[in-house]
């Protein structure tokens, strides 16, 4: 039998720190404990064929196949952070861009108009004042691609190369105008430049342009008055001065809009933002983690119960999450008790309970407690809306097409095209009716009942 070495982990886990003398001599495997006989052939583990531990084939497929979903797992989520840092980013590339652009193509305008001497100097002057403002504005350094998205920002470092080089052609070109400008003109006694800055009383009338700060959009009023108009997008984000630390979270709610906006979901819709909200806190402190050791064992649940358990702690969620608006985080603790209830029996007619199932539960309560504080400290400290972006941009990148998501009533046309072509003769009654089963699917899937939803699960109908 071959184990693949992603498994070799799981396996070495799963062996005995003290061996039995029969698991050693190669009569009982070390997994289970059970005879090897004809059917059960021992498979040896090392460090040789002939000595060590030895296995059996049905435990050995077992751990290979919980290895590999774990793998596989690993790599959805390590592949969603890709995806999800990969889409920051672009939205940061643009924001830089966007500062960065026309500042450049600014700068060398102003190189042009000196050089052609169509300006007069002291304009020039003022130009280059603005000019210089406008450049001490624009973004300073190119954001730095996620390391998990294998991207390249070569693309800003060649913009800000061409606004540094814009720079230098302006300023030589002002300088060697305004150079000629003074040799033959002179220099007023009082120049022109303190009637319009507050000097103070000694001013020795000269000024440089680092001195001065006319903002960031000076130089584009300026020039439009030349007749060179340049536009500018209007929501050009602008450095403002920090304010104080109010919390140590590290979560930009732009960033979270921008995420969501990739994902397809609006985050000015209130109601489409709490429904995908309540979707990402079922997900990641529910469903997925320790939960998926307990689906693993043999009293585990099945998958049409896990997916009307989901369905039923969505509602709560998203009652929770209302409540949180009005009366605090603290309103989150009514679905951290349902969720975390391992003597509560599932949803859709199940009797299954996680106390019942015989696996330990003390990780998973654990799990579904720090998740839902977690959200609450976010709401408390960042506000409602940034915990419900946060929480809405973990579902829009896990399950974008689950129950409560924009994207499941169109995950429930394709799987009804495919169901009537299935042979249904082992289906449960309540799957009789299509018609039935749609509009059930659409508005409350697990009143449809586990063993519909497992029949649905088991025909790949039900992405669970």
């Amino acid at each position: 039998m071959h184990i693949p070495a992603y498994a070799h982990a799981t396996i070495r886990a799963a062996l005995p720190t003290v061996p039995t003398s029969r698991q050693v001599g190669a009569l009982d495997c070390c997994l289970c404990d059970e005879p090897f006989g004809e059917k059960r052939a021992p498979i040896p583990l090392g460090p040789t064929p002939t000595s060590g531990l030895f296995g059996c084939r049905p435990c050995l497929t077992r751990l290979v196949t919980l290895a590999r979903r774990s793998r596989d797992t690993r790599l959805v989520r390590d592949s969603e952070r890709a995806r999800s840092d990969s889409a920051v980013w672009e939205v940061k590339c643009e924001q830089y861009l966007a500062g960065v652009s026309p500042v450049r193509e600014a700068a060398e305008t102003v190189a042009r108009l000196a050089e052609e001497g169509s300006v007069e100097a002291t304009r020039i002057a003022w130009l280059l004042v603005s000019l210089e403002s406008a450049f001490a504005w624009a973004p300073e350094n190119a954001p730095e691609p996620p390391e998990s998205g294998g991207l390249d920002n070569s693309r800003l470092k060649d913009e800000k190369f061409r606004l540094n080089l814009a720079m230098i052609s302006a300023r030589e070109a002002v300088a060697d105008r305004l150079a000629y400008y003074l040799i033959n003109q002179a220099a007023p006694a009082e120049p022109e430049f303190c009637a319009e800055l507050e000097c103070p009383e000694d001013c020795s009338g000269r000024h440089d342009t680092e001195h001065i700060d006319c903002g960031p959009d000076a130089i584009f009023e300026d020039l439009a008055e030349q007749g060179v108009p340049i536009e500018t997008p209007a929501d050009v984000s602008r450095p403002v001065p920090a304010a104080p630390e109010q919390s140590d979270l590290a979560i930009d709610s732009e960033d979270l809009v921008a995420v969501l906006t990739h994902c397809g979901i609006d985050a000015d819709d209130t109601e489409l933002l709490v429904n995908a909200a309540a979707v990402g806190l079922v997900a990641v402190a529910w469903r997925d983690g320790p939960l998926d050791d307990i689906r693993e064992a043999a009293g585990g649940p099945s998958d049409g119960e896990v997916f009307a358990q989901s369905v039923d702690l969505y509602r709560r969620a998203r009652a929770a999450i209302l409540a949180a608006q009005d009366d605090g985080p603290e309103a989150l603790l009514a679905f951290q008790a349902v969720a975390s209830d391992v003597d509560l029996p599932w949803a859709g007619g199940s009797t299954f309970t996680l106390r019942g199932c015989g696996e330990p539960t003390e990780e998973f309560v654990e799990n579904v407690d720090n998740r839902v504080w977690y959200t609450s400290k976010i709401m408390r400290e960042l506000g409602w809306r940034t915990g419900v972006l946060h929480r809405a941009t973990a579902a829009g990148l896990i399950d974008p097409a689950h129950f409560g998501m924009p994207g499941w009533p169109a995950a429930i046309a394709s799987a009804m095209e495919q169901f009537p072509t299935l042979d249904r003769s082992d289906a449960p009654e309540a799957l009789a009716d299509p018609v039935s089963v749609q509009n059930m699917l659409l508005e409350a899937p697990d009143r449809l009942g586990t063993d519909a939803l497992d029949w649905l699960c088991g025909h790949a109908l039900l992405d669970q």
